[in-house]
């Protein structure tokens, strides 16, 4: 199992998540939950393409944290 960093923004009306490790892989929905779930998705999707095409799998190398600032 492999763990990849998604980035998570709030829009006006919806969300959206992008990949850093898997340039193009993109979601959107309309709670937070609903759009990790489409990225799942979105991810297992992109890398099953890749497998069938014997391309590499991009090794995840993105981190996040949350810092406090005052």
């Amino acid at each position: 199992m492999t763990s990849y960093t998604i980035i998570i923004e709030r829009g006006e009306r919806n969300y959206s998540a992008y990949c850093p490790d898997l340039p193009g892989v993109v979601a959107a929905g309309e709670t937070e939950e609903e759009t990790i779930l489409l990225m799942k998705e979105a991810i297992e999707f992109h890398l099953e393409g890749l497998r069938e095409d014997d391309l590499p799998i991009p090794e995840p190398t993105t981190s996040a944290r949350c810092i406090e600032v005052a």
